[in-house]
């Protein structure tokens, strides 16, 4: 190809100042966040709304609300749309097999759609908040009736916000559980098929939580990242938005940075989830400039693609995908967006390609 030959001739000078800038591959991949929108009407009212769950297809979002209208005091509603560049449609109540007269929260759906976990107050559990499922055996099908996720999971104490693996492998949750290092504390449980149990709940340890408050886990598509809430110091107000990361699913969680000032303000901020292709955050923030005590934002991730640091995404940037072709080479690693796969390859093309040309940062 005469772009992979092109490539090759400016390796030598792209690959001295790509050693130069970035420290000889010490440097990772890397992304910002786009200006935080509200999601407005029909989502967002003078009441509550928080635990956004974006559907794997972009198509479904839900979340809770105690607005007027619902079964109970808190319950879980859904809005779908078309496709990812409509607006979204009429507000739906997940109805009476889903809601109760206790509250609900935390939905958190499969990626077949046939598999829904949730928080409930209702009666028949364990303590405070427990851990239900529902399924259903097609996506046109009604919710089969709740199930408690048992006591190797819940407790009599509080025990809420399930994120589900897109393996289906691993359930993240928080707990304020016996055995936790703060107030509360993220859990996750896992099993070896889709079809067996869940085994007994392990705490994620002491980098994870702290001596606060750690909550509402949300783990990302490949399984790599972490986002949840939390009270530990170095945050931009009461409760911020934090992240971790690990190089495979069989690492060790690296230290939680803070997402920064772009989404975390001197508010709350909240309940993060991840659309599948990484595009886009999705989160609750009781910030002023909502329309109730808490709303739902999206927040668009922007990949970091200009490689070399020069301004602009162009072929040099590309060559140095090129150079590390078939490598773990961590700055390279943009695709799928942004959270790479830890191989560079033609997802990582993919990615510098619906950028060449633009200058970055990015313009607005």
């Amino acid at each position: 190809m005469k772009w992979l030959n092109h490539c090759r001739m400016k390796l030598v000078a792209v690959g001295c100042v790509a050693a130069v800038v970035f420290g000889g591959g010490s440097a990772k991949a890397d992304f910002v966040f786009g200006e935080p929108i509200n999601l407005d009407s029909p989502i967002n009212s003078p009441s509550l709304e928080a635990s956004p769950f974006i559907s794997s297809d972009g198509l479904q979002l839900y979340f809770l609300s105690d607005r007027e209208g619902g079964i109970g005091g808190m319950d879980l509603w859904m809005v779908t749309r078309l496709t990812t560049n409509d607006q979204w449609g009429s507000l739906v109540n997940l109805g009476p097999t889903i809601n109760t007269s206790a509250t609900e929260t935390g939905p958190n759906l499969s990626v077949d759609g046939l598999t829904l976990y949730f928080g409930s107050k209702r009666p028949g559990g364990l303590g405070d908040f427990d851990i239900w499922v529902t399924t259903r055996t097609t996506v046109n099908d009604p919710w089969a009736e709740a199930v408690n996720l048992g006591s190797l999971i819940n407790s009599s104490d509080l025990d809420n916000g399930p994120s589900l693996s897109p393996d289906g492998l691993s359930l993240f949750f928080y707990s304020r559980k016996p055995g936790g290092l703060g107030g509360l504390d993220i859990w996750v449980t896992t099993r070896l098929t889709v079809n067996d149990p869940w085994a007994e709940a392990v705490n994620l340890g002491p980098l994870i939580n702290s001596s606060v408050l750690d909550y509402w886990p949300n783990i990302s598509a490949n399984g790599l990242t972490l986002l949840f809430s939390s009270r530990r110091p170095g945050g931009y107000g009461n409760r911020d938005i934090w992240m971790a990361t690990r190089g495979t699913k069989e690492d060790e969680w690296g230290i939680p940075i803070n997402l920064g000032p772009k989404v975390n303000s001197s508010a709350q901020e909240a309940c993060p989830n991840i659309s599948t292709d990484g595009f886009t955050l999705y989160f609750a923030s009781d910030n002023l400039a909502g329309q109730g005590s808490y709303d739902i934002w999206q927040a668009p991730i922007i990949p970091i693609v200009d490689l070399n640091g020069d301004g602009i995404v162009d072929s040099a940037d590309m060559c140095i995908i090129v150079d590390h072709w078939g490598e773990n080479y961590p700055l390279c690693d943009i695709g799928p967006t942004p959270w790479g796969d830890g191989i560079v390859d033609v997802q990582d093309l993919i990615v510098l390609a619906e950028h060449l040309f633009e200058e970055f940062p990015p313009v607005e």
